[in-house]
């Protein structure tokens, strides 16, 4: 199955950046990983164009599909990296696609002045809540934010990701199963970009040495139920 065009742009643009790279790098789970994605680095208007693009255009999928994603009020960016990505995707999301929401993000500390709290943007309290996040590999951030939402009294019904990452989370089944499941199932999770797609664009290439460096960690760490 070719990719779609949204997804190869993201892989393309990201690599331009140098927010995409192939080589050898340690992750936070101490595992030594054939490729690395900082989102952090897609920082220019037409990079952020991109990614933010195909954030709408899987939400928009998504909402259509069976099973998929139930509608939501308010997209929900982490800080920091999420800030600019909910922003730019709930504007996309109103341009592009006719689907208008709200968008919030966190502070790292909470602010005792002004208007207080810790959250900024639309209020969650009541609301149905979509999570954007960049790369899952253990869940850890986004079971964060889950949390962080759930706290300021709003229901998360979904999440997005940019990247699957496609590995075995905590309990030895693939992460975004684990979110799914604790968000209420099969297509609550929708991604623009999973492991096997960078491994795709590689072979369609013809960068054999780089692919057959992803094959070997995808049959170390790979959750196969999510291939």
């Amino acid at each position: 199955m070719s990719l779609e065009k949204y997804q190869t742009e993201l892989i393309e643009h990201g690599m331009a950046a140098g927010a995409l790279k192939f080589g050898t790098f340690t992750l936070k789970s101490g595992r030594s990983s054939p490729y690395f994605f900082n989102a952090g680095l897609l920082a220019s208007g037409p990079v952020l164009d991109t990614l933010c693009s195909a954030y709408a255009a899987t939400i928009a999928a998504a909402l259509k599909s069976t099973p998929g994603l139930p509608q939501f009020d308010v997209l929900f960016g982490p800080a920091y990296k999420g800030i600019p990505f909910a922003a730019g995707t709930a504007l996309l999301l109103h341009r592009d696609h006719g689907i208008s929401v709200g968008f919030a993000y966190d502070r790292k500390e909470a602010k005792d002045h002004g208007e207080g709290g810790i959250l900024v943007g639309t209020p969650v309290k009541g609301k149905r809540v979509l999570v954007l996040d960049d790369v899952a590999t253990a869940g850890t951030a986004i079971r964060g934010a889950i949390e962080t939402v759930i706290r300021e009294g709003g229901e998360v019904v979904g999440a997005v990701l940019m990247l699957d990452r496609q590995e075995v989370g905590k309990e030895g089944r693939s992460t975004l199963s684990e979110v799914e499941e604790l968000l209420g199932g099969k297509g609550r999770v929708p991604t623009i970009l999973k492991m096997k797609d960078l491994m795709r664009w590689l072979q369609d290439h013809g960068r054999t040495e780089e692919l057959a460096k992803m094959q070997e960690y995808w049959e170390k760490y790979g959750a196969k139920e999510s291939a």
